[in-house]
């Protein structure tokens, strides 16, 4: 179980993740708002992009399903952040994004469609989720962690019949030292808007 890991080492895992590179990312995402949007950072981990977004004007609402990560991330930010697994979360402001970099991983594949489908329902109409994968077709387990991986297809499977349409997918390489040779799939979806 993922949660479990966090909890033990969530220090070593803030080390490592804290202060990498996100621009080039950010590039990608953060155009396609406006000044002052509503951000959910999903799975918010150090904290690092709560942060990010926050000085840069945006109004974020962060949560993560391990309390020790919850507690670090709010230390950095300075933002509350919730203690909640993606299913548990909700908003009462309906946001017009979410940020969840590296997050929706640890999501069981069988349990991802329905997960895509609460979070479309957190989004304004034609709001936009950033997410991102490690490559791969196959589930893996790792140091306690489990893994769900995509390919561009199985991402198209995961987000079908959810209200999101993909705009958007790339492929990069990890920013962490000594792991530029693991590939992460990207993409940014949009909840489609319904007509009336």
């Amino acid at each position: 179980m993922s949660n479990k890991y966090y909890t033990l080492n969530a220090q070593a895992f803030i080390e490592s993740t804290v202060n990498v590179n996100m621009q080039p990312l950010y590039d990608q995402f953060l155009p396609l708002l406006t000044t002052g949007a509503h951000i959910i950072d999903a799975g918010c981990g150090s904290g690092r992009d709560t942060k990010a977004f926050t000085e840069l004007g945006y109004n974020v609402t962060a949560f993560d399903a391990s309390k020790p990560l919850a507690d670090a991330a709010s230390k950095l930010s300075g933002q509350a952040v919730q203690v909640a697994t993606f299913l548990e979360f909700k908003t009462e402001h309906p946001a017009d994004a979410i940020w969840a970099c590296a997050s929706l991983l640890h999501v069981p594949a069988p349990e991802l469609p329905a997960t895509f489908k609460h979070l479309a329902n957190q989004l304004k109409q034609s709001g936009i989720i950033y997410c991102s994968f490690k490559y791969g077709n196959e589930d893996v387990s790792r140091n306690g962690r489990n893994f769900t991986n995509a390919t561009e297809v199985r991402l198209r499977d995961f987000i079908s019949g959810s209200g999101l349409a993909l705009k958007n997918m790339w492929i990069t390489n990890d920013q962490r030292p000594g792991r530029e040779q693991e590939k992460w799939l990207n993409a940014i979806v949009v909840k489609e808007v319904i007509e009336q």
